[in-house]
């Protein structure tokens, strides 16, 4: 089974930075920072943090394991995680040089519901995720992350 692993990287202005992608004769999507677990890394986690510094050249301090999405042939796990510095023109993930890959931006969008409903995130199933924890008041301003 393929194991991913993607963060829910909230900012210090209670943001959350997304990844916009636009891909020829697909309408723009956007999804969490992530990829797959190697099989060097050493943990879950071990792979989240080298996606992260692949993906953003960031460094998180990951909260907790927030949601798992499983398939017959592979396993997501999304992670909640606190981001202070990030530089998206400093990453290095092989596939921001692959040949028809589309393109790759970068966002802060708001962590509200109105934030979330304003992209297209996909897995949609995280997107639900978000949004009813954001509208419990478990992720952003006032929550204890």
């Amino acid at each position: 089974m393929i194991e991913r692993v993607r963060a829910v990287l909230i900012t210090a202005d209670d943001t959350m930075l997304v990844i916009r992608r636009t891909r020829p004769g697909i309408p723009e999507y956007w999804v969490l920072p992530g990829g797959g677990v190697e099989p060097g890394d050493e943990s879950r986690e071990a792979a989240l943090h080298r996606e992260i510094h692949e993906e953003i050249a960031g460094k998180a301090d990951i909260v907790r394991l927030l949601h798992t999405l499983e398939s017959d042939d592979e396993r997501q796990l999304f992670y909640l995680a606190r981001i202070a510095t990030w530089s998206f023109e400093d990453r290095t993930g092989p596939e921001y040089s692959a040949e028809g890959r589309g393109e790759y931006a970068l966002e802060e969008i708001p962590l509200t519901v109105e934030g979330l409903d304003g992209i297209d995130l996909r897995p949609e199933e995280i997107a639900h995720v978000l949004r009813g924890a954001v509208s419990a008041g478990s992720l952003g301003a006032g929550a204890s992350l």
